[in-house]
């Protein structure tokens, strides 16, 4: 089976390690994975902030970038519903990319959507002993539908502690845009987040989303905690690596 891996732009400019993480676990499970060049943005951005001539824009470049896929994997739930459930639309209308784009929405899945569904794989034989609590972001479980899988691989890790946080279901406050527009309540939402995690007593935060993970993070630090933050791809991958085998970063 081959993939096109969509990058997303937040792994490619600040988590490449995510993106390597998530073709070393698929090619460990046979499947052959190619990047194709000219990808960007998925156009979420600009498309939540009203900007839609400016996202058509940016999708028309994804869509020529990933056309004639078969599949497409991306590491990133938010990307995986913009480009399943709005691409189509922004692009309706368009004769040239419109079909295009509705072929690459039915072509895409998340990373641990995937390897569940797809591939059929719960038990990746990954070993990494942690006590961990996992982040429920919003586009993955309201959009994508997507509760369960990360779940079934993280508790089929030998060694692992999952430990359930006491609102798990509420929002990062990330939302992209949301971030910016409304800081404040933003920044309320993180730290109610935050202090639910430290007080977990996990030594990583786990989640399948790049922007939750991103925001997350940046709060943990800023109020000094030494929980690491982890994605999926990133355990499945450090758990699945053969002994004595070191990546660079």
């Amino acid at each position: 089976m081959t993939v096109s891996l969509f990058v997303t732009c937040l792994a490619d400019l600040f988590y490449p390690e995510v993106a390597a993480s998530a073709v070393r676990v698929l090619r460990r499970h046979g499947v052959r994975v190619s990047c194709p060049s000219g990808q960007t943005c998925c156009g979420q951005p600009a498309f939540n902030s009203g900007f839609h001539r400016e996202a058509r824009s940016v999708a028309r470049s994804l869509v020529r970038a990933l056309a004639g896929s078969e599949r497409v994997v991306t590491p990133s739930g938010s990307c995986a519903a913009m480009l399943t459930h709005y691409l189509p639309g922004l692009l309706d209308g368009d004769r040239r990319w419109g079909p295009a784009a509705r072929e690459l929405a039915g072509a895409v899945q998340e990373f641990s959507c995937f390897l569940v569904r797809t591939l059929g794989l719960e038990d990746l034989g990954a070993r990494f002993p942690a006590r961990a609590v996992y982040h429920r972001s919003c586009h993955m479980t309201r959009l994508l539908g997507a509760v369960d899988e990360p779940l079934v691989l993280l508790r089929r890790v030998r060694g692992l502690e999952l430990v359930e946080l006491p609102h798990a279901t509420d929002c990062c406050g990330f939302g992209g845009a949301f971030s910016v527009k409304l800081a404040p309540v933003s920044g309320a939402m993180a730290g109610e987040k935050a202090a639910e995690i430290m007080a977990s007593g996990a030594d990583f935060l786990v989640g399948a989303d790049l922007g939750c993970l991103m925001n997350l993070g940046g709060r943990l630090r800023r109020l000094g905690s030494r929980v690491r933050v982890m994605h999926l791809a990133q355990v499945l991958d450090e758990g699945t690596r053969p002994r004595g085998v070191r990546v660079a970063g």
